[in-house]
């Protein structure tokens, strides 16, 4: 793979051409960070709030991105001719190995919203080594009924377009306050994005299957998704059901889920701190982020040895030791966690790191960014779970063939979260 692909690039694959944005070049044999949209939007409307976020670029800068816009969905694309057959949900996934293949990753860790997590998760069933790890957001496994189909149809006959999808991207209450980010998103959804190719891409949206997933021990042969994956949801999301649905089909030592408080449709929208923070603990549980990183003012830095958090957070900027990401997990060297005299593990900032009791992780600070704990399903390869993160134990319920419907709300601090609306460029 050239030194840096970054830019536009249009794609040949077995089911036609594919928008795909590259931001950054490789490094090493880390994963690429691959992205696919909700229906309705492009990668543009869906994750530039997210991915511009100071934070957020302080972790993608250490991975090459690559974001994939669904056939004719990205800004100024060619209406399909008439006649033209969008690819089904199944289609959709299998042209992600011609991206892969294309620009020569080796794997991926993949970002989707709404029906872009639905493709992600068919291209981790079928092509497994492919995948890395999956965050996942706002997804429905399950096929639309009879009864579904009939009221999307009657939807489709009352109400335009834009304002259809718009019922599928934000809760009623969002539409009933009609807020500035839905009159935004309602906007671009009319003008940016080509109406007649977004038809197409709704009605086969609509027409999916069921995922076909169940976890491991409730049937026999069950088919499950393979590597560790986050599902997010807002507590006041039109999908939260499907969700928690996807979350009781999965294994519950591979999966992770978030319900964020206080967060509508798009939490990557109307909450980019928070999930940036989560995202954080779940490369990091993955073996991307060294255990001794912490995050202060859109930076990392590395606590010295011997050295208090307090202490390393006192220090000028000049003075602190920006924290690198952690190496390939298959295979190359990673730095090991900072180590007080005496050998004990450093805390990390907001959470004192109990290792060496089951990787449990106690004593929240209130003024740590996850006031609230995230559930941590999953030890992977003998490492300790992330700092925030903790096993469920009961509360999960995680025997064999007993659903489990738990999750957190993660609290906002404060207004830092606020947005403005996302305008394309």
């Amino acid at each position: 793979m050239p030194e840096c692909w970054d830019g536009e690039h249009d794609i040949e694959t077995p089911y036609g051409l594919l928008h795909v944005v590259i931001r950054g070049s490789p490094k090493g044999n880390r994963p690429a960070i691959l992205t696919y949209h909700d229906v309705g939007l492009n990668h543009k409307l869906c994750f530039n709030t997210f991915f511009n976020f100071e934070d957020m670029q302080e972790i993608t800068k250490h991975f090459v991105v690559c974001h994939v816009d669904a056939p004719g969905q990205q800004v100024g694309a060619s209406q399909f001719p008439q006649g033209y057959q969008f690819p089904s949900m199944e289609q959709l996934a299998a042209m992600l190995p011609s991206v892969v293949q294309h620009f020569g990753f080796k794997y991926v860790i993949g970002i989707g919203v709404g029906a872009g997590a639905y493709v992600l998760a068919k291209f981790a069933l079928i092509f497994p080594d492919l995948v890395e790890g999956l965050v996942l957001m706002n997804i429905d496994p399950n096929g639309k009924g009879w009864i579904d189909w009939a009221a999307t149809k009657l939807s489709g006959l009352t109400s335009t377009l834009p304002d259809t999808v718009l019922s599928h991207l934000f809760s009623q209450e969002e539409l009933v306050s009609n807020t500035e980010l839905v009159q935004s998103y309602r906007q671009q959804i009319s003008n940016v994005v080509n109406q007649a190719n977004l038809q197409l891409f709704w009605n086969m949206y609509n027409s999916r299957r069921d995922l076909d997933i169940s976890r491991p021990g409730t049937v026999p042969n069950a088919k499950t998704l393979r590597c560790p994956v986050m599902l997010v949801v807002g507590d006041n999301a039109p999908a939260e059901d499907g969700v928690v649905e996807c979350n009781s089909k999965l294994d519950p030592t591979t999966t992770t889920f978030l319900k964020m408080a206080d967060s509508g449709g798009l939490p990557q929208v109307t909450q980019p701190g928070k999930l940036t923070e989560a995202f954080k603990y779940f490369l990091q549980g993955m073996g991307y982020i060294s255990g001794a990183c912490v995050s202060l003012g859109g930076q990392a830095y590395r606590e010295r040895p011997g050295e208090s958090s307090q202490e390393s957070n006192s220090r000028p900027p000049g003075d602190r030791a920006p924290c690198s990401l952690s190496g390939d997990k298959r295979g190359n060297e990673r730095p090991s966690p900072t180590v007080r005299p005496g050998g004990d593990t450093e805390p990390r900032r907001c959470l004192e790191n109990t290792a060496g009791t089951g990787g449990a992780l106690s004593q929240h600070d209130s003024s740590c960014p996850l006031s609230h704990s995230i559930p941590h399903q999953r030890q992977l390869g003998g490492r300790q779970p992330p700092a925030g993160l903790h096993p469920l134990g009961e509360q999960r319920g995680a025997g064999p063939g007993q659903p489990h419907h738990g999750g957190v709300l993660l609290k906002p601090r404060s207004h830092e979260d606020a947005h403005s609306p996302p305008h394309p460029h």
